[in-house]
């Protein structure tokens, strides 16, 4: 079982940036790929950015490669997701996630994660 809680949304100007943290309860943490998603108002949960358990690969949504960075620190159970140049569209609730995907495609899929965590609120104004 892993438990996890979000913090560090908030409200940020457009070309601000802010850095979303995820701690993570359980001592199996470190098994975890781990994901963040976002789901704006009216629409569909999306991929964010992903990290494998080991930290040696990420992915990121195209839209946000270059301006978005996600890592861990497994001797903390957190991952971390450092946003910069952010953008109106960017405004979401943002979510992590835990699972064990297998293959590089499943890291983009919100069904190949196990634990949520409750998501944290960004909001960027223009």
């Amino acid at each position: 079982q892993v438990q996890l809680v979000e913090s560090g949304g908030g409200l940020v100007q457009a070309g601000g940036s802010l850095r979303l943290s995820c701690a993570a309860s359980g001592r199996t943490f470190s098994a975890y790929g781990m994901g963040w998603f976002r789901q704006a108002p009216g629409k569909e949960r999306e991929f964010v950015a992903a990290i494998t358990w080991n930290g040696s690969t990420t992915y990121y949504l195209d839209s946000v490669k270059g301006r978005f960075t996600i890592s861990r620190d497994n001797a903390k159970n957190t991952v971390y997701l450092q946003m910069n140049s952010l953008k109106p569209e960017d405004t979401a609730v943002y979510y992590c996630a835990a699972g064990l995907p297998y293959r590089s495609s499943d890291y983009q899929s919100p069904a190949m994660y196990h634990y949520w965590g409750q998501g944290t609120q960004v909001t960027v104004s223009s």
